[in-house]
């Protein structure tokens, strides 16, 4: 879990980085289709997104090797409902280690979080670049910054204030949202209190106790209400720093209590 949300949302939050400023691209087809990202991703249900991009992407990744290694295949790849691809095509192969059949689901859940969760850091990142007064970046390019540098060294910098209570809900949501890894076979921390507390356990038959699952669940609860409040109290810390120097109400009660 925690080492799914350490890549997870710095990957989130450079798809939504991108996102927003698709959105707000003066070309009009790139604007159209970071606009289509954040409403068509925000739109369907994140476990219907889960069970099918999931397959998608491994299907699409086995099709273009089938594609490139076994080139004189000339039974068609769907055959019905199955998808049969060469051996050597597979991802990962049959003959792989362990480790890299764990790695490889790891990876494509690491892309469904990004991508999912970084429609909705997208959607709020183009609000926060909204919410920016458009007269300082006039102000800027007056002085002589291009659109670029008035981008990175006015806008940029102002947005976070903004953005940081959508980010910090995303964030709690992205938190209870990592059980789904058990929809793409990783083993999470809320499969492993399932199957250390069930009394009819297949991995640890030498050691039969009764069913402890609720103590095992009530474990995980106090865990994510920690994990929980100590986000908050980061997150709290963050939104002090950032509104610093800021035109805001958490800037203005900084510059009197001072």
């Amino acid at each position: 879990m925690l080492l799914l949300l350490a890549v997870t949302a710095p990957a989130a939050l450079a798809f939504g980085f991108g996102g927003a400023m698709a959105a707000r691209a003066q070309f009009a087809p790139l604007s159209w289709l970071g606009k289509a990202y954040i409403a068509v991703v925000r739109g369907v249900p994140d476990i219907a997104f889960f069970l099918f991009f999931v397959i998608a992407l491994d299907q699409g990744i086995e099709y273009l090797r089938h594609q490139v290694k076994c080139p004189d295949w000339d039974a068609p790849v769907r055959q019905g409902n199955d998808f049969v691809v060469c051996d050597i095509a597979k991802m990962p192969l049959s003959s792989s280690d362990q480790w890299i059949h764990e790695v490889y689901g790891f990876s494509l859940a690491v892309v469904t979080f990004a991508i999912v969760f970084g429609a909705f850091a997208a959607n709020v990142l183009f609000g926060a670049m909204r919410a920016v007064p458009r007269a300082q970046i006039e102000t800027a390019e007056a002085y002589g910054m291009t659109h670029r540098q008035a981008f990175w060294r006015i806008l940029v910098p102002q947005m976070w204030t903004y953005a940081l209570p959508g980010l910090s809900n995303l964030w709690m949501v992205l938190i209870k949202a990592t059980p789904l890894l058990f929809l793409l076979g990783v083993e999470d921390i809320v499969y492993w209190a399932r199957e250390l507390g069930g009394s009819k356990t297949a991995r640890f038959t030498d050691y039969p106790h009764g069913d402890w699952r609720m103590w095992y669940f009530l474990g995980l609860l106090v865990f994510y209400l920690a994990f929980t409040k100590l986000s908050e109290v980061v997150l709290e810390r963050i939104r002090t720093h950032l509104s610093h120097g800021q035109a805001t109400l958490a800037g203005e009660a900084q510059r009197k209590a001072s």
